[in-house]
């Protein structure tokens, strides 16, 4: 279960399940230097910038990650920048990969996420029902 954590001015958690995609879906992680770059390159971003990393897969085909990060940052910085990082990094590191990436852009121009929480979608909506309008001492009896 992922724990709540304190912030400056708040206290709660923001995890997120992102997916990438290769530019035409190729399936460019079946290289395994390639794959293992791109989880190393991956893993050194997400400690730059702070977030944490619950799992990470790369596939073939895509990349899963699973990260929790400060609720200051916006879910399309985190992209941006681990979209924006790892491509150049890769770059660097496998020149090779630019005949394929002509346009000198690895990563597809969509995205997926999908929010992660320890509770459902049935338990918020109860909860908000239940604690409408009462005080704050009733609400957490």
């Amino acid at each position: 279960m992922l724990e709540l954590r304190s912030f400056s001015h708040g206290y709660g958690q923001i995890t997120y399940h992102i997916v990438l995609v290769p530019k035409y879906r190729y399936s460019i992680f079946y290289n395994k230097r390639i794959k293992k770059d791109c989880e190393l390159i991956l893993n050194s971003i997400c400690m730059e910038k702070g977030y944490k990393i619950h799992a990470m897969e790369v596939v073939d085909d895509h990349v899963h990650l699973f990260l929790e990060f400060h609720p200051s940052t916006s879910l399309s910085k985190v992209i941006q920048y681990l979209k924006g990082g790892s491509s150049y990094r890769l770059f660097k590191l496998h020149p090779e990969m630019r005949h394929q990436y002509w346009s000198g852009s690895l990563w597809s121009s969509g995205k997926f996420y999908r929010s992660i929480g320890n509770v459902t979608a049935d338990t918020i909506k109860h909860y908000i029902k239940e604690s409408q309008g009462k005080t704050k001492t009733e609400a957490q009896s």
